[in-house]
């Protein structure tokens, strides 16, 4: 079994890759929603999507275990927000949301056991 070593900067983190991965796969599926959702369900999942990746990458450099899983619990609720996204533009028929729900629940797990982790380390 592989040792990992310690994450030096937020791009290090798994997570972060997965859900900067995410962003770019919402932004090429909003991509192709009608034009009248610009600034409607577009706008709003890639805020959201977007909300994710940014606050993991923020909490990295906070100090202290409570001011870093505030930043984790504002990106799990990103991931809640864009779930419904999700939902919402497969029940509108603009697209086949599949594949990235799937991609947002391996970034949920990914981010949950991560927040585990800060919160039961020694500092």
């Amino acid at each position: 079994m592989a040792i990992s070593k310690p994450a030096r900067t937020f791009q290090d983190l798994l997570v972060w890759q997965k859900a900067h991965r995410f962003v770019l796969s919402v932004y090429t599926l909003t991509a192709a929603f009608p034009k009248h959702e610009t600034y409607g369900l577009c706008l709003q999942m890639r805020r959201a999507a977007l909300s994710i990746p940014a606050n993991i990458a923020e909490g990295f450099r906070r100090r202290g275990k409570a001011d870093k899983a505030r930043f984790m619990n504002m990106a799990e609720g990103s991931i809640e927000e864009c779930r419904y996204y999700l939902i919402l533009a497969k029940d509108l028929a603009y697209a086949d949301t599949q594949g990235l729900a799937a991609s947002l629940e391996e970034v949920s797990r990914l981010l949950s056991a991560y927040a585990s982790a800060i919160l039961s380390s020694g500092s």
